[in-house]
């Protein structure tokens, strides 16, 4: 399975050059059964990172650009009226795919935002009284613009709190932009990408990290962590009980990641900024919080 993980991480990062942490972030995520965010600057490879995750994996793939005019059944689907039967006809929306890309998420009203809530939650949607499942697995990787871009529409902290980890991919180095300008289309290059893993692995490396060892000084550790969040006089508010259990889902899958059988207290402080930066807001300031900033914050909380 390590090999498998390796090789998964290598092809994508001959797509995505010089983000190999943002990569094993992503997987990461994946591996712990979450949602991802990924929130840039148009261009950066947001987009890219998707397709190549979803390829890599052997996964069905749907894209839905959200637009302020993207209604909740554009995403979920519709039941259409048939003449000849006299019957209504369900066609399933984008929704129904292993992969779904929320792209510029954003940009979409809140009532169309929220068609995501129960797919995320619950991996179902319910249309029309009745509930459908969804594929397994069912991952939502969403991108998003800042916020102080022209219209965009903040998502609400109950869809924020959906989304496991929230990153961002920055700007390339100087040397991986140069391989970039001097190689080929990225997009061209999807056509020939071969899958490194096939669903039923991706199943059985999510239930190998559940596996994963955590100590109980560990746990101890990770309380300690909530408990500064909450009392901490930088945060409006502190992080819940679901933001602690989706830091040490996330833990448990990057020292799977690392090929370890067990969580090391730098796991916890690794991941940390990305399960949290989105839950928590500054009490002096509005804007979301960064990874540095987050790091810092917690780095007085002593290991056991």
């Amino acid at each position: 399975m390590q090999q498998t993980l390796t090789q998964v991480i290598e092809t994508t990062s001959h797509f995505i050059l010089g983000k190999e942490h943002q990569i094993r972030l992503a997987l990461a995520c994946l591996l712990a059964r979450g949602h991802l965010l990924i929130e840039d600057l148009p261009g950066v490879g947001k987009t890219t990172l998707t397709h190549v995750l979803a390829g890599v994996l052997g996964l069905r793939f749907n894209r839905v650009q959200f637009t302020s005019d993207l209604l909740p059944a554009d995403i979920l689907g519709v039941s259409i009226y048939v003449r000849e039967t006299g019957e209504f006809s369900f066609h399933p929306g984008p929704i129904f795919a292993q992969v779904v890309l929320a792209d510029e998420v954003n940009r979409a009203t809140p009532k169309t935002q929220s068609a995501l809530l129960e797919a995320m939650e619950e991996r179902q949607v319910t249309i029309e009284g009745e509930t459908r499942p969804l594929p397994s697995p069912f991952f939502v990787i969403a991108t998003q613009n800042p916020s102080h871009q022209i219209g965009t529409f903040p998502l609400p902290e109950s869809q924020l709190d959906r989304f496991l980890m929230r990153i961002e991919l920055g700007y390339p180095d100087r040397d991986a932009e140069r391989a970039l300008l001097a190689g080929r289309d990225r997009r061209d290059m999807l056509h020939e990408l071969t899958p490194r893993m096939t669903p039923a692995q991706l199943i059985e490396a999510q239930q190998a990290a559940t596996q994963v060892h955590v100590a109980e000084p560990l746990l101890d550790y990770l309380q300690a962590l909530l408990e500064h969040s909450r009392r901490s006089p930088h945060f409006i508010a502190g992080l819940s009980p679901r933001a602690g259990l989706a830091l040490l889902g996330a833990a448990r899958a990057w020292a799977l990641l690392e090929g370890r059988d067990h969580v090391l207290p730098e796991d916890l402080q690794t991941l940390l900024p990305y399960v949290a930066g989105h839950r928590l807001q500054a009490a002096d300031d509005q804007a979301p919080l960064g990874a540095t900033q987050l790091a810092a914050h917690f780095r007085e909380v002593p290991i056991p």
